[in-house]
């Protein structure tokens, strides 16, 4: 699957080499998307010495894989602050997204960078009846948090809806533009240095309050401040984010048509989540449909998920083309507020930034900053509400249900007898589960007739894997890890491969 905006840079990106050496620095941040590298611009206007270790390329996960919105807007969300968390913090979410779009807006105009920022209107609206309470509560909470939202009855879209609530003067833009921005900004200066193909396998402390940060390749990094920026926090413990958080997966398409299109960005209210916006490609507008969302790992058959992002298109622009189909999952906390700042109270000078439920692009600067501050020792007026070390009452019991289910395994795929006729069965691009000797195990046949098989266990915490159709992966219903069918790791929090034997 290709996202438009990694195509849209893959002949201007700068590659880095992998980190091969021990070193010592001040600042070691594990992760290169957009809260990592937003990390490293402000660092890099300090004197501090900062490495960044990227696991792949630079904003080719979640980052890049994004709808780009801009905006301080997530869902009808902010009554449900006001009732859960009380005014004053809901005020203070609003306030620090509301910065992070002038933030950004002022690393474009500072750093001349060509992304295709844009201010637009943003909107969640609803075709639904039964929704159009809740909307017109949102715009009640939100004015009384003193922000201009507005009930609207009409859209740009190609459909009537029944009411939405607007934000002005939102943004969008270009994700790998802009980080191509930043990284061109960042090189300008001596104190940090950016690897990428190196993956963090383990943290460790250290002497002297610092920290050993230990690569898969048993490189290692000491280093006296750490930022975990790699959405996924990669150690367990202390920390136990993989209790309070949860991931979801979401699809997106590229559609380019003759019809005139529209600036505005909308999401609707219920459910399955429909998004619209569109980007600028060549000079034309080229529309992006997400959603389709679904815990990852949940769902057995997602065959459906473009398809059905399909059929929406194809009913408002019949002669359109659909060129680009990609997407990516995100992390999500029990109480829906991101988890900012000290990664735990047991790990001084360690810090996170996870959790933003699909709405990164705000918030990965709204991160940056309050670990910038940090580590500076400058106190920031959001983090309160951010605060990662939290011990919130638990409310969503389902979802902490779905995650601490456990597989005991001890057997290997390299000792049971492996079955031709049951690899026959299989047919050529698909996988799945098949019985061995009473034993699930997983088994992918490529269309050269070569078959991966693997113990479908998470190496992350022993979770049962499942198979996921449509991107050939193997994916963990509990926490999010995803490999590919060779048994790569490519989505945290696991960081060791499955082993496979091949056939």
């Amino acid at each position: 699957m290709n996202s438009y905006w990694i195509e849209s840079v893959k002949n201007e990106k700068k590659e880095f080499s992998k980190f091969e050496k021990d070193a010592k620095a001040e600042v070691c941040i594990i992760g290169g998307g957009l809260t990592g590298l937003t990390t490293a611009y402000y660092l890099s206007k300090t004197n501090l010495k900062v490495i960044l270790l990227e696991k792949l390329r630079l904003c080719e996960h979640a980052s890049g894989n994004t709808t780009a919105k801009i905006t301080s807007q997530h869902d009808l969300f902010y009554d449900y602050l006001i009732q859960s968390q009380g005014k004053e913090k809901a005020k203070q979410y609003l306030e620090a997204n509301e910065e992070a779009i002038k933030n950004i807006e002022n690393i474009v105009k500072e750093e001349n960078i060509d992304c295709d920022f844009e201010r637009t209107d943003n909107y969640v609206y609803t075709l639904k009846q039964e929704e159009l309470e809740k909307i017109k509560k949102e715009v009640e909470a939100v004015q009384k948090l003193g922000f201009p939202a507005e009930f609207a009855t009409g859209s740009e879209l190609p459909f009537d809806i029944l009411g939405a609530i607007k934000f002005p003067k939102q943004a969008k833009f270009n994700p790998c533009k802009y980080a191509n921005g930043l990284v061109n900004a960042i090189r300008k200066k001596e104190n940090v240095a950016i690897y990428e193909n190196t993956k963090v396998v383990d943290l460790k402390e250290a002497e002297n309050s610092l920290y050993k940060i230990i690569t898969e390749k048993g490189y290692c990094i000491t280093a006296k401040h750490v930022v975990i920026a790699s959405h996924y926090p990669i150690i367990n413990a202390p920390g136990y984010y993989f209790l309070k958080m949860y991931q979801e997966m979401s699809y997106l398409i590229g559609v380019e048509t003759d019809k005139p299109l529209f600036k505005g960005m909308y999401i609707n209210s219920e459910t399955p989540k429909v998004s619209f916006r569109t980007a600028e490609k060549d000079g034309k507008d080229l529309l992006l449909i997400g959603g389709m969302g679904h815990k990852t790992g949940e769902r057995k058959d997602i065959s459906d998920s473009y398809k059905n992002l399909e059929a929406i298109a194809k009913k408002y622009y019949p002669d359109c083309k659909i060129p680009y189909h990609w997407c990516t999952e995100d992390c999500i906390s029990l109480d829906k507020i991101p988890y900012i700042g000290e990664f735990s109270s047991l790990m001084p000078n360690v810090y996170v930034g996870t959790g933003y439920k699909k709405w990164g692009m705000t918030t990965s600067n709204v991160a940056a900053n309050i670990i910038t501050d940090k580590i500076l020792g400058r106190q920031n007026p959001y983090e309160e509400v951010f605060t990662s070390t939290r011990l919130e009452p638990v409310k969503n019991y389902k979802e902490l249900g779905n995650m601490v289910k456990e597989v005991a395994t001890s057997w290997t795929v390299e000792k049971l007898k492996i079955s031709e006729e049951k690899l026959q069965d299989l047919k050529k691009g698909e996988g799945g589960i098949i019985e061995l000797e009473n034993k699930k195990v997983g088994a992918y046949k490529d269309e050269n007739g070569k078959v991966y098989l693997v113990k479908p266990v998470c190496s992350h915490l022993g979770c049962e894997l499942t198979w996921n159709n449509l991107e050939k992966t193997w994916d963990c219903p509990c926490h999010g890890s995803r490999f590919d069918y060779k048994g790569k790791s490519i989505y945290d929090p696991s960081v060791k491969d499955l082993k496979v034997y091949e056939y």
